[in-house]
């Protein structure tokens, strides 16, 4: 059974409240004195609190995805990012499907109503990363009508250390995409939604590390192209478009600021504006001054030519950390023409899925209004 497997989560919830009711019916007993009676009392206490312990956390996983598998919670996974050393995974190329899943809507088991998501491998030719991403199309990819259209791509990240599954079912990226298209809000446009850790445990915060994982080549040059090569994504500068929330918003901000002719729109959901240096991420830059400036986006847009792309940034006046460096991004970016700068402000939200879900709408809207052709 799956860390994420909803049985699992039942079953730790059924044994908390089976282990709080057994406590109380026991403790008559073993009120009395002696050894076995005062073993038995820290028994059922210890017992009870593991697994209500167990059941928070595991609620809280669900909620907000931050591991998925056991061996990613206990730090063991190693079926992700793996170096590539061929030009290509077999006859596949650099994209290959490994399944496929309806979309959480009605009549979501029909593609061409609901659209569809497949779980795909991703294999980085210039940065010799693979990685695993799950691919929305919506329903017009499979209409007759639209056989020879091209759609607009977003790449969709996850915080850290976050899990691609979280953007289905916990922020419902697909389903909010789908809606807003119905609707005429949005224009149909292809997801690839992924976790910015692509190298995991450690977290690269989207940097090309010196003598380690190129995460930004990945990101800005590798993934635009195999997906272009799968599925028809239209080629003009204007059709790549990116968003992430916390580590992710980070990730998105920047490609779109490095990388203004690949991604023409980044949006950050409580975004930071400058990659770390923690224990997670490990010495990032080596000693190389001008990666780390260029890695904090207050110094890049001081000190380098403004990118012609439009960003979005959001944050809360109450509940989010970021809230006044997102005041001070803003007034930054309004002085640097081309650059576009857009925002979202809520009156209060914290640093979690709840406010993102109230963001993710307006920023569907927003992203869609601004891909296409330049």
């Amino acid at each position: 059974m799956g860390l994420t497997s909803n049985l699992v989560l039942v079953l730790a919830v059924t044994s908390a409240v089976l282990l709080f009711v057994g406590t109380v019916w026991l403790w008559p007993r073993l009120a009395r004195r002696g050894w076995r009676p005062v073993c038995g009392r820290v028994g059922v206490l210890l017992a009870t609190q593991v697994a209500v312990f167990a059941a928070i956390g595991l609620t809280a996983n669900q909620a907000f995805g931050f591991y998925a598998s056991w061996a990613d919670l206990f730090g063991r996974e190693t079926g992700q990012g793996v170096v590539v050393d061929h030009d290509d995974v077999g006859t596949g190329g650099p994209l290959r499907v490994l399944g496929t899943r309806p979309v959480d809507v009605t009549d979501g088991d029909r593609p061409e109503v609901g659209g569809q998501i497949q779980k795909v491998e991703i294999v980085g030719r210039t940065s010799r990363i693979a990685g695993p991403a799950y691919v929305y199309l919506p329903p017009e990819y499979f209409q007759p009508r639209y056989r020879t259209r091209s759609f607009p791509a977003v790449v969709v990240l996850t915080g850290y250390p976050g899990t691609a599954e979280a953007l289905i079912k916990g922020l419902h990226f697909p389903q909010t995409a789908h809606t807003l298209a119905d609707e005429g809000k949005a224009q149909p446009m292809i997801l690839v939604m992924m976790r910015p850790t692509v190298a995991p445990p450690r977290d690269t915060e989207c940097v090309d590390v010196p003598g380690g994982p190129q995460t930004e080549t990945f990101f800005a040059r590798d993934l635009p192209d195999a997906v272009g090569h799968h599925y028809r994504v239209g080629r003009t500068p204007g059709s790549w478009g990116v968003i992430g929330d916390s580590t992710g918003g980070y990730c998105a901000l920047k490609l779109a600021v490095h990388h203004p002719g690949t991604y023409a729109a980044g949006a950050g959901l409580s975004p930071y504006y400058k990659a770390p240096i923690d224990p997670t991420t490990g010495d990032l830059f080596r000693g190389n001054k001008t990666l780390r400036n260029e890695a904090d986006l207050f110094w890049y847009l001081k000190h380098r030519p403004a990118p012609d792309t439009s960003l979005l940034v959001t944050s809360s006046k109450q509940g989010e950390v970021n809230y006044k460096a997102t005041l001070d991004f803003i007034a930054l970016a309004e002085e640097k023409q081309p650059t576009r700068i857009s925002s979202i402000i809520l009156d209060s939200g914290g640093h979690n899925f709840n406010t993102w879900r109230r963001e993710i709408p307006a920023t569907l809207q927003w992203i869609s209004g601004r891909l296409g052709d330049r």
